[in-house]
Formats: structure tokens, sequence, C-alpha cells
């Protein structure tokens, strides 16, 4: 089938690899290229973020985690498998996603921070976004397919010369799609020079202010902010302090580490990520893959998976 995806950030160009691997003829249109996508900005730990339901979220996350950490051993992909902690403020079960990863562990409470009583340790893939999408970018082009900026103004633009849209247009399927139950959650996130880290960190106990720290081969990603409905994307300086300043707190390496750029990001949240069929004004069949919430790379392979099998089933 001739098959149009909407989108080129994480979700948008798994999407179409995936699908140009089947044997469809792909193409992508997008408002903005990668670069300029909110994959762009995401520190890209693997972990299920603000993205339900759980039974297809723990089902796709697995899909990625294996996708990934096969990637792993690929220098030009941008992944690689980083051990980390997950620090709790109170003692806490495993969590819902706990069947997506092969191992985790507590952290020894000898090992835990002062103020925290629990703690998950475990080896997730992370990848750096800033070599990831063009690595996906260079399999598509070696496929022939490319990527068209350009803005729609509807789905049904985009099925003019496809038998089918994929809709991986992320905060932007609010208009095209008409979807009125997204909403941006808004994280803002500094990146220093890294300084010898190998390790993630992650407290989630403010949830509106987070702290993680994610290393990459030679910056580290520090955050951050989950700011629901706010729509600005210009960094806040005061927020950009206070990230350091948490950062700093729990990993003390971090005090002198060079800073090199300030980032925000809108997540494209909805109660539900949406993976589903529907047909557009013109007849023509829309595979929905959006509302990934903070969760784009974690859940982009498995979605992708179940993208394919909605576009063989049209």
């Amino acid at each position: 089938m001739r098959v149009a995806v909407v989108g080129a950030g994480i979700s948008g160009l798994t999407a179409a690899l995936r699908l140009s691997e089947a044997g469809h003829a792909v193409q992508v249109v997008a408002a903005e290229p990668p670069a300029r996508t909110t994959s762009a900005v995401a520190a890209a730990l693997w972990y299920p973020y603000r993205a339900l339901p759980q039974d297809d979220v723990t089902r796709w996350a697995a899909v990625s985690f294996r996708v990934l950490q096969s990637l792993a051993g690929d220098p030009s992909s941008g992944v690689r498998m980083r051990t980390g902690r997950e620090l709790l403020r109170q003692p806490a079960p495993d969590p819902w996603w706990r069947d997506a990863v092969p191992e985790l562990d507590r952290v020894p409470p000898a090992e835990l921070p002062q103020g925290f009583a629990d703690g998950y340790l475990l080896t997730v893939p992370v990848a750096d976004t800033s070599l990831h999408l063009t690595w996906l970018l260079d399999r598509l082009a070696r496929r022939g397919v490319h990527v068209r900026t350009e803005r729609l103004r509807s789905l049904d633009a985009a099925a003019q010369d496809a038998d089918a849209v994929v809709d991986c247009a992320g905060l932007g399927a609010a208009a095209l799609a008409g979807d009125g139950s997204l909403v941006p959650v808004r994280g803002q996130v500094v990146v220093v020079e890294q300084v010898g880290l190998t390790a993630w960190l992650l407290d989630q106990s403010d949830p509106e202010r987070l702290t993680y720290v994610v290393p990459r081969e030679r910056t580290v990603v520090l955050g951050g902010t989950a700011e629901v409905g706010a729509k600005g994307t210009a960094p806040d300086p005061a927020i950009s302090d206070q990230v350091l300043a948490r950062c700093r707190g729990l990993v003390p390496q971090l005090a002198g580490a060079r800073v090199l750029e300030h980032k925000v990001g809108l997540r494209p949240t909805r109660p539900s990520v949406r993976v589903e069929t529907e047909v557009l004004p013109s007849g023509r069949p829309v595979v929905h893959d959006y509302g990934h919430g903070g969760a784009g790379v974690t859940l982009s392979w498995g979605c992708a998976e179940d993208v394919v099998r909605l576009v063989a089933d049209l």
C-alpha cells in the first residue's frame, strides 16, 4: 500500500521504518523536522511515564525494550544500556510495568540517600535522540523514505496521494484528528557536559518538579518539570536553576558540570494512548498512533508493530 505517515518524531519515524520493512511504499510528512520535535528534547530514558492503559503500555514497552536493547551494540544508533535507580520516599511494591523488564531489583538500604525509604534498581535502554533520530532517518533514507516538511490542514490532505494515513502527529493530532482530550505537559531540561557519569537517577516524589539525571556519551540531561496544560516552549531561567539545584543535591559530581543548553518539550498526553483505525471523511483509512505522554521512545517500537498489523488489516 501507499502509506503517508504524519509526524517525524520518534513514533512517526519508527512506524515509517517498520511499514517500509513490511513492504509498503511510505512517505513521511511533518510540520517540523525531527530535530525540532518533542522527541529531540526528551531525556529518552526507557520508562513508562504518563502513558496508559497499563496492560497495553506494558506490552508496547516490552517490545521497545527488546528492540532498543538489540540496538545498543551499534554505536551509531545512540542507544546504550544503562543501570540506574528510581528513588522512593516510601516503601512501594513493584511498579505496574514490572513485566516489561527482564530484571528489577531493590536499592540496598545502605545506598539510599537521606530521606528515601526504597528504590528500584534496573538496567534499561537510554537513547541519545540527537543520534537516534538521525539513525532512524538514515535507515529510512536507505529504503528511499524521506521526510517532507509541510504543515497539513487535515489528515485528508495527507491522504491525497496515499491509500492510508498513519497519524503520529503528537499534539498536532488535537487539530488534525479533532482530539480534544490531548493535553500538553511541559517539560524543561538542562543539558550539561559529561563529567564521567554512567548511571541514571530518577525521583518522582514531586510529580510537578521531577528530578532526573540521564547520562549520554558526551552530555548529561537533567530534569525536569511536568506542568500540565502549559504550552510555552521558552526556557525559564528560574526553573533551570531549580533543576540544577535538585540534581546536584542528589548527584554531587554535577556541581562543576558546565551548562550547555536549556530545552523545553511538550509531552502529548491523553487518557490513553491512541492506537486504532478510523475512516476519514474522504473514505480513506487512518491508523492513529499518538498520545504517548512522556513515553514516546519507550513505546515507539511496540506501537509501530501494532501500526503495521492494523495497516495490514485494512
